[in-house]
């Protein structure tokens, strides 16, 4: 039976040669991408166009037409492509029409070569967009899927291509654009030949964290993720979200050799079932890379997964209130018995609708949450949550790894998939742990992780914790935070300083100060946060200066070279205009040059301060103490629910870790000791 999907929904394919069928109301161009994992292309070579209409694996039609198909042969694609992408363009000329809606939808079929359908898409909710990519073919985990993607890009092809990362898209848009002017496409020139496969950045995929777009509630992932998402709301449409650290140098600047294959998937289920899921069953360097990038991947496709039901149901919804008002609206009806018929048949077809919608969910969320349980135990420590016992065998690294885990994230329709919350290394955004009271839905509920159980013990209730141990159990997640950074960097490479004007933050702060991972008290009164601000905007001066001008070498001995991590406990209390100024300076400026900062506050308790400080809660990265739904991915905007990284009850993991830390650090500067 043909799979009639909505925007954002996969469905398996389970054969490698297939034909796509474009029907549109009046000729369009037809071609394909083949791009790498995270869907960039390495040249002109990865694009199937009317001047080039065959690569391998693939080939288009020579020309616009209403009617089109596409042959594709996945079987006989180089290793190295991950997914081909079906583009759709309007050709240009007086009359053409300026965009995709000004038309009816057009439709996409997936179909053996025979002609039997496998899948259909009818790409809705078009406008001004004149290029767009329908439907895409991706591998996962050794198998292909289709999804229904039908994004659209008022730009036109060249938009299109450079979305995709092609060098030279916008001439290779004019050429494309040229050979269908003429209704005939030129004589093209000899390909070029076959370039080896590209060597990836040291990054995951597809979409960020670019700049981080805020909304007053919900904060996106794309900057996460540093955000991946992690932002607040959906990017503007048709922008692509780039992982790739600013700092971090792509692969191709390290060696100039292929990429590991990642490990081949086991078989499960027989020829026709889904591969058996296999942890680090992506592309990557290193398995810390490809474990990185595995969850990303699960990241996406729990978002699109949940986007296509949440679709599929309310489009269910609107057609059973749609049929329910027609059923109503003849009055004769009402007297023989036919509206109560109708009523009973619509709700059955709405009953349907999302019975199957529920199922494809279903299927979709038992291959994640069999891949969760593969990829969880082989996490490293700095992507494994505290109960996972590599923590047990925890040793200082000799570098710092390329993420950390700062939580887990899940939706309602699966409470118990939980997708880890990654960072990238260096931190590019402050963190902002909010002490503050909130709404913080119990979405989901773990009586041993929800609400910082084991410290709350018997007052936690269904009532959202008091003020007081909401501020404690907000400070003791800065002291899980802090812990995990320490010990993702080699000894001596973190060092940690604790603002507390008020002096009331010792007792959490245990771990830390009783390891000697935090060899000096916190900083007290006005006079402490005063001193220490100071230090940290000198050095933040002095080491943008040095970078500046290429003088690295004359900055001062005494200048500690570990990346420093300020937290900074009961603001506003004891801060004046200075040192409010000052914190802001070093949440702009601090993370290029190593100076991290993290904030325990609640944001309504600076309202004094009126718009000012504005810029620097938009600047961090909101954590919370308890979950709370104030995260959205960067693809559909889901609203996910954020845990917090709170160890079990009665552990006492972050305490040994922390002394391994300390312990490391003296031996390898025994000065400190």
């Amino acid at each position: 039976m043909t799979a009639e999907l909505v925007r954002g929904q996969n469905h398996p394919l389970d054969r490698t040669r297939v034909e796509i069928r474009i029907a549109a109301d009046g000729p369009v161009l037809a071609g394909v991408t083949l791009g790498d994992e995270q869907g960039r292309l390495s040249g002109a070579e990865a694009v199937a166009h009317p001047g080039a209409p065959r690569r391998a694996g693939v080939e288009v039609p020579s020309a616009p037409a209403a009617v089109q198909r596409i042959a594709v042969d996945l079987g006989v694609l180089p290793g190295a492509v991950h997914r081909v992408s079906v583009l759709l363009a309007l050709p240009g000329g007086p009359g053409a029409p300026r965009g995709f809606g000004a038309a009816a939808a057009p439709s996409v079929a997936v179909t053996t070569p025979d002609g039997i359908p496998l899948a259909g898409y009818t790409v809705t909710g078009l406008g001004p967009e004149s290029a767009l990519v329908a439907v895409e073919l991706y591998r996962r985990q050794g198998a292909w899927r289709i999804r229904a993607v039908g994004q659209g890009y008022a730009g036109g092809l060249a938009e299109l291509l450079r979305d995709q990362g092609l060098p030279g898209a916008a001439e290779l848009a004019a050429r494309i654009e040229e050979a269908t002017g003429t209704g005939r496409a030129p004589v093209a020139a000899p390909d070029p030949p076959a370039a080896p496969d590209p060597v990836p950045a040291v990054r995951p995929e597809r979409p960020t964290l670019g700049p981080t777009a805020f909304a007053p509630e919900t904060e996106s992932l794309a900057g996460a993720p540093d955000a991946p998402a992690v932002g607040l709301g959906a990017p503007p449409a048709g922008a692509r979200l780039d992982y790739r650290h600013p700092r971090r140098p792509a692969a191709s600047t390290v060696a100039p050799v292929a990429p590991p294959a990642p490990a081949p998937p086991a078989a499960a289920g027989g020829p026709d079932g889904p591969a058996a899921p296999v942890a680090g069953d992506a592309n990557g360097w290193s398995m810390e890379e490809r474990l990185y990038n595995q969850v990303r991947g699960m990241f996406e496709d729990l978002a699109r997964s949940v986007a296509a039901y949440r679709s599929a149901a309310g489009f269910a919804a609107s057609r059973l209130e749609r049929e329910l008002d027609e059923a109503l609206a003849d009055p004769r009806a009402r007297l023989g018995g036919a509206t109560e018929a109708a009523r009973v048949t619509a709700r059955d077809r709405h009953a349907d609708l999302v019975g199957r919608a529920r199922a494809v969910l279903d299927r979709d969320l038992a291959q994640l949450a069999a891949e969760s349980e593969v990829v969880e135990p082989a996490l490293p420590p700095a992507l494994a949550r505290w109960d996972n016992p590599v923590w047990h065998a925890y040793e200082v690294p000799r570098q710092p790894p390329m993420a950390v885990r700062l939580g887990d994230l899940h939706l309602p329709e699966a409470p118990e998939l939980r997708i880890p919350l990654l960072v990238r290394l260096p931190l590019e955004r402050g963190l902002w742990i909010d002490s503050g009271p909130g709404p913080y839905p119990r979405a989901g509920r773990d009586p041993e992780r929800e609400f910082g159980r084991r410290e709350l013990g018997s007052a936690l209730t269904d009532a959202a914790p008091d003020e007081a141990a909401l501020g404690r159990l907000a400070l003791e997640t800065a002291v899980a935070v802090a812990a995990r950074l320490l010990a993702a960097h080699p000894p001596g490479g973190y060092a940690v300083q604790v603002l507390d004007p008020a002096g009331s933050a010792g007792p959490a702060l245990a771990p830390l100060r009783e390891s000697g991972a935090l060899p000096e008290p916190p900083a007290a009164g006005a006079r402490g946060v005063a001193a220490v601000l100071a230090a940290l905007t000198r050095r933040v001066d002095l080491l943008q200066m040095a970078v500046r001008h290429r003088a690295t070498e004359a900055l001062p001995p005494e200048l500690d070279p570990a990346e420093q991590l300020l937290i900074v406990h009961d603001f506003p209390h004891g801060f004046d205009d200075r040192a409010l100024n000052q914190l802001r300076y070093l949440a702009d400026e601090g993370p290029a040059v190593g100076v991290h900062l993290m904030m325990v506050a609640d944001r309504s308790r600076a309202r004094e301060y009126g718009p000012v400080l504005d810029p620097l809660w938009r600047a961090l990265l909101r954590l919370t103490p308890v979950p709370d739904t104030h995260l959205a991915d960067p693809w559909v905007g889901h609203a996910w629910t954020y845990e917090p990284p709170l160890a079990p009850r009665r552990s006492e993991v972050i305490r040994r870790v922390l002394d391994r830390v300390a312990e490391a650090r003296r031996a390898a500067d025994p000065q400190t000791g």
